[in-house]
């Protein structure tokens, strides 16, 4: 995997990747975080790859230019908690503050995207611990453990150890998404697949689970908007 630009204005960065199954040179634009990756078959020139994606400069940023534009943590941002919108402000002492419409985030302001990126990490764990005990004690079933993750591509997952994993952004979601997602993931610890007989289950320890599911596929891409810089 390498890193290269298209130069332009602005520039774009571009992410060239090999795969062995690939048979030609495919172009894909993430709507999460607008990562736009080159994958092209082993050898294949990169030059080459680079030549296709100017040719298809043009189709790259009118895509880019409608996907709504990132926000970065910053004294002034606003930004969900529980569906929430909260604004970011100055804080003091060591601890992060929720409460009243804001976030008070102490510290360098340069820092302050990591600092709340760590404590909605902890936000986030024990909320789908206590939600992953509930309705796991609901089915009746028990997990491993829990792992906390910032995912692209899944909200959740049930392994078939037992393990779940979750995306610690859903703590910017309104509660009964994070509640669904949790109850999503432990139905799987009876019903390792999506057939009728598992939906039963999420509907049994959960309830209703539609408006929660359209809310994660209308606008979970969202929460993947702020840039929580390191």
């Amino acid at each position: 995997m390498s890193e290269h630009i298209l130069q332009g204005a602005p520039d774009v960065p571009l992410t060239l990747r090999r795969s062995g199954r690939a048979r030609r040179i495919s172009l894909r634009i993430s709507q999460l975080d607008g990562r736009v990756t080159l994958t092209l078959p082993n050898g294949v020139p990169e030059d080459e790859a680079l030549a296709f994606a100017l040719q298809k400069e043009t189709w790259i940023r009118g895509h880019l230019d409608k996907r709504e534009v990132d926000v970065p943590i910053s004294i002034g941002s606003h930004v969900p908690v529980g569906g929430e919108a909260h604004e970011v402000v100055q804080g003091t002492g060591r601890r992060v503050v929720i409460g009243d419409g804001v976030i008070a985030v102490p510290g360098d302001e340069a820092r302050m995207g990591a600092r709340l990126k760590g404590h909605f990490k902890q936000m986030a764990r024990v909320r789908l611990v206590h939600s992953s005990d509930f309705y796991a004690e609901r089915l009746g079933k028990s997990y491993a453990r829990i792992s906390i993750r910032d995912t692209r591509s899944r909200w959740g997952s049930c392994s078939s150890a037992g393990t779940l994993m979750y995306s610690w952004r859903l703590i910017m979601a309104p509660d009964q998404v994070l509640n669904y997602v949790a109850a999503h993931e432990v139905a799987h610890l009876a019903e390792m697949n999506h057939s009728s007989a598992y939906w039963a289950q999420v509907t049994r320890i959960f309830g209703d689970y539609k408006p929660a599911r359209h809310w994660l596929r209308t606008q979970g891409n969202e929460l993947h908007r702020y840039r929580f810089a390191e």
